[in-house]
């Protein structure tokens, strides 16, 4: 997310997580004794000037957030005040919040229950874009907290999400992408996720994104959830390209967005093999799953192994004679693809990999013999 103390629309500070909370030095002493005296001020210039110094304060003080959480109520009695002829107002408070909430769960949960709620999700229907965009990270930063999700998800919060990451700019389609993935961990959130038609923007969203982002990472995570489901499953097949920006990402991705993606194209497997195993191949699976089978998470690599015994032409052993091992797997789905690009790139991973497999297997047994070698005395 960008960092900035301006207050564009396309520059609002969501958090910052590369900087280090450390202790508030007694100039801010001062200044949160200041901004907490003039944020129950009647005068409204006065509430503004004092929500920017609390953005500015909280921006990477761990200490002033805990010490201006009593700022919490009247920010949110500023959002109710403010509308679409009062931007500076709204815009102030809600980046103020934004900053009180960001890693202080006491905080993420006492916004919504002062209420915030109803005016954000009004903000998200506003025909000014900043305030929009002001709204959707706000709800990223709130959804954060398992406390709030089911809070949220009972608003009209998820359909308009949704319309952020179809209509909203960059930055607020990742923003929303990133709520909804919070929201859908609620398992009765994700029928109502399903109802919206969400995947078309997430595998448009996948597709321009960088592959090891946070945004792939949580695009990904959603898209694993939603494929469960004959609604979600059908939604991805038939985006054009929406297997494909699946595999690049477990190609390229996190160790975590792999982990989804993988996670993604087995569920699609498991479903239905016979329907959905050739469109997996073709978009070219095989090398990142080999990789996958040793270089992923122990899930990862679970989950891909899983998946190559689903794409070879049998998913049973063939019989006694022929074990089972991932090599002979990789060897017979390679036979089917024979002559493809990626077969000769499959065929050159699965040579490497069975020579990382060696090289391990001999630096083990080197360092049993180390342990039972008597130490000289």
């Amino acid at each position: 997310m960008n960092s900035s103390s301006s207050s564009s629309s396309s520059s609002h500070t969501h958090y910052s997580t590369s900087s280090s909370d450390t202790d508030t030095p007694p100039s801010s002493s001062a200044a949160v004794r200041r901004a907490l005296r003039l944020i129950q001020s009647e005068d409204l210039s006065l509430k503004i000037e004092a929500a920017k110094d609390i953005r500015r304060l909280t921006k990477t003080s761990q200490r002033c957030r805990r010490q201006l959480a009593d700022a919490v109520k009247p920010l949110v009695c500023m959002l109710r005040v403010g509308d679409d002829d009062s931007v500076e107002l709204s815009e102030s408070a809600l980046l103020a919040l934004l900053n009180l909430a960001v890693k202080d769960e006491k905080n993420k949960i006492s916004i919504v229950e002062a209420g915030a709620l109803e005016p954000i999700i009004s903000f998200l229907k506003s025909q000014n874009s900043i305030l929009r965009e002001c709204a959707t990270a706000s709800l990223l930063t709130l959804s954060a907290s398992t406390t709030n999700r089911q809070v949220i998800s009972d608003t009209s919060a998820i359909p308009l999400l949704v319309d952020i990451l179809r209509n909203g700019n960059t930055q607020a389609k990742i923003d929303a992408v990133i709520a909804l993935s919070n929201l859908s961990t609620h398992s009765n959130n994700l029928d109502m996720i399903l109802k919206t038609n969400p995947i078309p923007s997430m595998v448009s969203l996948l597709k321009t994104c960088k592959k090891s982002s946070k945004t792939a990472e949580k695009c990904c995570a959603l898209i694993e959830s939603l494929v469960g489901f004959h609604e979600g499953r059908t939604a991805l097949t038939s985006e054009e390209g929406g297997i494909l920006a699946v595999v690049e990402v477990l190609e390229n991705g996190s160790l975590q967005s792999r982990e989804h993606a993988v996670g993604a194209l087995l569920t699609l497997c498991q479903s239905d093999r016979f329907k959905y195993r050739e469109p997996i191949l073709r978009e070219g699976v095989i090398p990142g799953l080999l990789e996958l089978t040793v270089q992923g998470t122990p899930k990862s690599q679970s989950k891909a192994r899983a998946l190559l015994c689903l794409l070879r032409d049998s998913p049973y052993p063939r019989s006694e004679l022929q074990p089972d091992t991932l090599e002979n797997i990789v060897c017979n789905i390679i036979s089917q693809i024979d002559g493809d690009e990626q077969s000769g790139k499959a065929k050159k991973m699965l040579a490497e990999m069975v020579q990382v497999s060696m090289e391990q297997s001999l630096r083990q047994l080197q360092q049993r013999a180390l342990v039972c070698t008597p130490t000289p005395k």
